[in-house]
């Protein structure tokens, strides 16, 4: 577990630190994965300002007084703090800067490239050490030869006094997905068969308590226009059937308008 130096009259902020490890994203997925789910949370905390969700960004987490630039840092694929700004100003954050947030953040995220980086070991220490509630890791190679072999395709850590256990998934009903809830973010994260741009395969996505999977925002729209469809031909239905029975009441001499 980690504390936070207050005792210093002028920490640096994120602006007196770097805000790039200069390591570049190597695969589509570590970028595409964290961007859904932000994109989702935009949607599901709509009217909440008190969560931030960093995809790709640094986030410093042990000052060094002396020489700020060398301060402790890790960045995570994407990590979610909550009871923080959503939006510090017009620019948004350069990095997550712990001691001047003050608040930990509750869930790191990690997707496994081809090139293995210690998510399994070296990064699942660091993070337990540093005290963060949640440690998602997800990992398109799971099954495959080596270190892989033995590791699902999502696999959410739950810090218990001290140590990350982990913690079972539920199995899903659509497309063979799965999912963990995390009670004290009121969301589970899960996976499951969904296409996307036209790409099929294995999405991350956060679910509700009912294990229900929040649309994104394509979905939305295309569930949108098809209950506007079919608003419309229920309308145009209506109206066939009352035309149907006008005429068949004028051919019994009956006037529709008098009834």
């Amino acid at each position: 577990m980690i504390t936070i130096p207050y005792e210093h009259r002028h920490l640096p902020t994120a602006e007196d630190l770097p805000d790039s490890d200069e390591t570049p994203v190597d695969n589509e997925l570590q970028n595409d994965i964290p961007n859904v789910l932000l994109n989702l949370l935009r949607s599901i905390w709509g009217d909440r300002q008190d969560w931030f969700w960093g995809v790709d960004m640094c986030f410093y987490y042990e000052l060094n007084i002396e020489e700020p630039e060398k301060s402790k840092a890790i960045v995570p694929d994407a990590f979610l703090a909550l009871g923080v700004e959503r939006l510090t100003n017009e620019g948004g954050r350069l990095s997550y800067v712990l001691w001047q947030e003050k608040v930990l953040p509750i869930l790191a995220l990690e997707v496994i490239s081809k090139k293995y980086n210690g998510e399994y070991d070296r990064k699942l220490l660091q993070y337990q050490d540093l005290g963060i509630l949640y440690y998602v890791v997800y990992n398109a190679l799971s099954g495959r030869r080596g270190i892989y072999k033995k590791h699902q395709s999502l696999e959410v850590y739950k810090l218990i006094n001290g140590k990350y256990e982990l913690i079972p998934s539920v199995s899903l009903l659509q497309e063979g997905g799965k999912m963990v809830w995390m009670p004290e973010i009121d969301l589970g994260i899960g996976c499951e068969l969904s296409n996307r741009g036209n790409w099929e395969r294995e999405w991350v996505y956060w679910y509700d308590r009912n294990s229900v999977r929040y649309p994104t925002a394509e979905e939305r729209a295309v569930n949108a226009e098809e209950r506007a469809v079919n608003a419309e031909m229920m309308a145009k239905q209506e109206r066939q059937h009352k035309e149907k029975l006008v005429a068949y009441l004028k051919s019994l001499g009956i006037n529709p308008d008098e009834i």
